[in-house]
């Protein structure tokens, strides 16, 4: 079984080893007159570190056009008090008051936020979708309700759900309370658990279904011994999901453990021309499948920060993207994630 180092996305350095090493790897900023929106990142101050307004801010200022961002939940916030499905309701406070205090700035913090409800609450499922939306009603546009687990490396610590989750009778009667709201889900799961996600989009047609980080491929344990058999099932799996017309990807998630690429364990990080060159298969098998106005480039930072910077990484998605007309880039990097998240630029 893999430690839980390479599969739960825990940092390897210290904020300020980690800025050092990262710095010894800069590149200017590529195309720095298209427009961004980044529709994934997180926002903490606890045991993983600083990252709030000031950090993403300092990463932005590398010189590509960041319009707005999209902050996706990550347990940080919490209430420490009160009932537990209420607690979640912190976070969604907290990028409220992170997103005000931000300075006027080039950049919209926080456009719009994806928060956490338990959705195996069923009906009750509600009152938590209730107090988010009253607790930020201009920002609050859905939740995430992440589920990944799969037996090669056990259960991500993140949250702790069985294989099968998403079809479980409780948690289909809390996703149709979400989507009678017309609010977006984020998925995030692991790739062998992507039939599942095919099977909600096929139960709520009308339901908008995100799923984050290029399907959850995995290059650890097991999968990263057989990577090859992996990234064939993987792929299997990406072109069914995209049958569904309802489902939108992230291109992304690229640079976190849990894909085996080792790139924390250098002495310098990698520069934008091998990260493309690396993550070409992963992006060109989703776009190929998915389309420009189903995809949409993120940064899911802090978490990727571990294997690169802002700068650089956004670097590669336009070596990637480089052979696409004006149109398909304006949906990659911008169009998809502001309708999708519905947020006006």
């Amino acid at each position: 079984m893999a430690t839980s180092e390479e599969f739960t996305g825990n940092y390897h350095r210290n904020d300020a080893d980690l800025a050092a090493w990262l710095a010894q790897t800069e590149e200017p900023a590529l195309e720095p007159g298209l427009p961004i929106v980044d529709p994934h990142h997180h926002l903490w101050d606890d045991h993983r570190g600083r990252y709030l307004a000031e950090e993403l801010l300092g990463d932005i200022a590398g010189g590509h056009d960041v319009r707005a961002t999209i902050f996706i939940e990550a347990m940080s916030g919490y209430r420490a008090d009160g009932p537990e499905r209420l607690r979640p309701i912190g976070e969604t406070l907290l990028v409220r008051r992170v997103a005000e205090a931000a300075p006027a700035a080039r950049t919209r913090i926080a456009a719009a936020t994806i928060g956490f409800a338990d959705l195996t609450l069923g009906a009750a499922v509600d009152e938590v979708l209730d107090a988010h939306q009253e607790a930020d009603a201009k920002r609050f546009r859905g939740i995430r309700h992440a589920t990944p687990n799969d037996p090669a490396i056990g259960r991500h610590a993140y949250r702790q759900h069985p294989p099968g989750a998403l079809r479980e009778r409780s948690f289909r009667e809390g996703f149709a309370r979400l989507a009678q709201r017309g609010l977006s889900f984020d998925a995030w799961c692991y790739y062998p658990q992507l039939p599942d996600v095919a099977d909600l989009a096929a139960a709520f047609p009308d339901a908008t279904i995100v799923i984050d980080h290029v399907g959850g491929m995995l290059g650890v344990g097991a999968h990263g011994r057989a990577r090859e058999e992996s990234f064939a099932r993987w792929r299997r799996h990406i072109r069914a999901l995209a049958e569904r017309p309802n489902v939108v990807v992230k291109l992304g998630g690229l640079g976190m453990l849990s894909l085996g690429l080792g790139y924390h364990r250098r002495a310098v990080p990698p520069g934008s021309e091998e990260l493309a060159r690396d993550w070409r298969p992963y992006v060109e098998t989703c776009l190929a499948a998915f389309g420009p106005d189903r995809s949409m480039f993120e940064s899911n930072f802090p978490v990727d920060r571990q294997s690169c910077g802002y700068t650089i990484l956004w670097n590669a998605f336009k070596r990637l993207a480089a052979g696409l007309s004006a149109a398909e880039k304006t949906a990659l990097f911008s169009g998809t994630a502001a309708r999708v998240y519905r947020i006006d630029l």
